[in-house]
């Protein structure tokens, strides 16, 4: 099966035979543009990992500042957890510190829309639990 139809056909398959291929030194019979193209996307991964982290640890930060009667331990451990996981992402991906402004602030406008879906009855309900965050 031609390299490219075996990218489409089976990922996993192309992938290990493209690291034989590279790591035996046949760059020319290794599909180097979708080489280059997965390589791209693994880069836009860390770099929404990153704002998603911001997301996460931005949002809990608004609750414990807005709704100091509902806090509980789940948000301070969530607001540590991230923290944390935000300092291993950056030491793991140095590159991206430069880009953490304009990342935290299109991550606090996206918590600040996800903190203002509830009304305020829901927020001040006693019995009101907003749904798990999901994953974008």
């Amino acid at each position: 099966m031609p390299t490219s139809r075996l990218y489409d056909d089976d990922f996993y398959a192309w992938a290990n035979e493209q690291a034989t291929l590279l790591r035996e030194g046949k760059l020319a019979q290794a599909d180097i543009e979708h080489i280059a193209q997965e390589i791209e996307s693994m880069g836009k991964t860390e770099k929404r990992e990153l704002a998603s982290r911001l997301k996460i640890l931005i949002l809990h930060l608004l609750k414990w500042r807005f709704q100091p009667l509902k806090r509980t331990a789940s948000w301070s451990v969530s607001i540590t957890v991230q923290r944390h996981e935000l300092i291993d992402h950056l030491d793991d991906n140095p590159s991206l510190k430069p880009l953490i402004d304009g990342v935290a602030r299109k991550a606090y406008g996206d918590a600040v829309l996800r903190a203002m879906l509830w009304t305020f009855e829901e927020m001040i309900a006693e019995d009101f639990w907003p749904p798990e965050l999901s994953a974008k």
